[in-house]
């Protein structure tokens, strides 16, 4: 039996969350150990239960693999936030918790007296984390912190899908919610600072995380290009670096970025072009990139066409540089190397058995690989949590039942 223990046991969670940003935090956090209670509103619970796709077992009870993909390894309580019981009872299971995680509208947890400033009279040692589209901490408000957002408007407003997409095409969202997705890991990031600062002072305190902020972190690149040169990247017009991007083969297509001079003569030579090198036009990544849309570009996307996917990653991995097909989910389910970094993991579900869900990335070698506990029901740990936590009896369970705190 393996002993290890997760970094994060005995740290608790209290998560008030909905969508993607709020429970990709308190997931990671989950499958390091850390116990979650996951709040939701009695009626309907988080609004991604709902989402799709929606699959139906033999029984006909329907599951959302939208919810699915960020809510294993925790428990539900939910709580009528619109009674004073119910925000007791909320205040009493933060007085226990080390860290609090929201992702609401900013105000809205301080408007019923579960803000920041109120819990951390009950608890001083409290982490409470807050995910918003523009922000919400005191002193860093701008005009669009009250705004809502998603991540499509995070990812527009942020400069990543003003350089993403082809030369004279539309802006183009990424594919992936990173403006969830990130914000939530900057938020645990943010968390784990936290506690190790709490070890050292034994005070919790406010984190703030911004979409916006996060999506222009993430455009670093464009922004800092501006800052030096006053110059605005464009889709598809690489200035640069060169070649660079995804070319087309016969079968389909490969990725691959010539970063260095060195690189270039690597390539010139897998291509059977060694002219090239110091060839006037091709002398360095600006001049490279200047001529891709033109006899450069012809050259270089005219052998990628004359090639497989694997003719060409094996001729360039033969020289040492990075190149890679473009792959969709089913090649990465039937990846080996996926496969041997075991990156899939099975999470059993009470109404679809199990599924094959993208598990931890990090891999810690002292620590046991996550056995993940499913996805949980609305409200299935209620009667647990309060009895375990706050000592409530199930005479008093019910009554919460009965007048619809719970």
């Amino acid at each position: 039996m393996n002993q290890l223990r997760k970094p994060l046991e005995g740290i608790k969670v209290l998560s008030f969350e909905i969508q993607v940003a709020g429970p990709y935090c308190t997931m990671m956090l989950a499958d390091q150990g850390a116990s979650v209670i996951k709040v939701e509103r009695p009626e309907g619970g988080d609004t991604a239960r709902g989402g799709a796709p929606k699959i139906k077992n033999d029984k006909g009870e329907m599951q959302s693999g939208y919810f699915l993909r960020f809510n294993r390894n925790k428990r539900s309580v939910t709580l009528n936030l619109k009674s004073e019981r119910g925000r007791q009872i909320f205040r009493d299971l933060a007085a226990q918790s080390d860290v609090l995680v929201e992702n609401f509208r900013p105000g809205l947890l301080s408007e019923m007296g579960l803000g920041y400033k109120e819990l951390a009279e009950l608890n001083p040692g409290l982490i409470y984390a807050s995910i918003s589209g523009f922000g919400s901490m005191e002193g860093f408000q701008g005009p669009f912190s009250k705004r809502p957002a998603y991540d499509i408007v995070a990812q527009a407003m942020g400069g990543l899908m003003n350089t993403c997409g082809q030369a004279g095409g539309p802006p183009t969202w990424l594919g992936v919610a990173l403006g969830d997705i990130v914000s939530g890991m900057q938020a645990a990031y943010g968390i784990m600072l936290a506690l190790y600062e709490r070890t050292r002072t034994g005070r919790g305190q406010y984190l703030d995380v911004s979409m916006y902020d996060t999506i222009i972190g993430l455009a670093e690149r464009s922004v800092t290009a501006y800052s030096l040169t006053q110059h605005i990247l464009e889709r598809g017009r690489e200035p640069y670096m060169a070649p660079w991007g995804p070319f087309e083969c016969q079968d389909g297509w490969v990725a691959l970025i010539v970063a260095t001079e060195g690189d270039w003569a690597k390539f010139c030579q897998a291509i059977e072009r060694p002219d090239l090198v110091g060839h006037e036009g091709a002398t360095s990544g600006p001049e490279r990139a200047k001529n891709m849309s033109g006899w450069l570009g012809e050259i270089i996307e005219g052998w990628f066409r004359g090639q497989t996917k694997a003719a060409a990653t094996e001729k360039l991995l033969a020289v040492g540089l990075p190149i890679g097909p473009v792959q969709n989910a089913q090649e990465i389910f039937e990846c080996p190397h996926v496969e041997a970094r075991q990156l899939l993991v099975d999470v059993p579900d009470p109404i679809l058995g199990s599924v094959k869900l993208v598990g931890p990335v990090v891999k810690l070698s002292n620590s046991p690989q996550p056995i993940t506990a499913p996805a949980p029901l609305l409200g299935q740990h209620n009667a647990e949590v309060l009895t375990e936590l706050l000592g409530y009896s199930e005479e008093q369970v019910a009554t919460l039942r009965e007048e619809s705190v719970i």
